[in-house]
């Protein structure tokens, strides 16, 4: 899969209907997608059109307080391993392609690190 940099004024839920087709066909198997509450509308139902099951992960009425969403946690701790880059801890590009290069670079190097250490043990 790759990254996908937009400018601000674009909605998540959207551009995420975007990838849509990319997914199905990069991914066959692919059957079930996880989302959070921002992709409910065009990402449900562009993906329910190519035959994905979407499940919207949404916080327990009855908590109060902080409580880990199910699922959530994949993708906050990927943004948290991106923003330990400087130039991806803040928004200093204006280009997106720079943006998108930038979070390439950055995962290359994780992946390069992990690879590493399973030769070394």
């Amino acid at each position: 899969m790759k990254a996908f940099v937009t400018e601000a004024h674009y909605h998540e839920g959207i551009v995420a209907s975007w990838l849509i087709p990319q997914l199905v066909s990069l991914f066959p198997r692919l059957a079930h997608v996880w989302a959070d509450q921002a992709y409910r509308g065009t990402f449900v139902q562009v993906a329910e059109a190519s035959d994905l099951s979407v499940e919207i992960v949404t916080p327990d009425a009855e908590q109060q307080g902080f409580e880990v969403q199910p699922r959530r946690w994949v993708v906050e701790r990927t943004f948290a391993w991106l923003s330990n880059y400087r130039r991806l801890s803040k928004d200093y590009e204006e280009w997106v392609y720079t943006s998108d290069a930038l979070i390439y670079a950055a995962m290359t190097h994780l992946m390069v690190r992990r690879l590493a250490r399973l030769k070394a043990a």
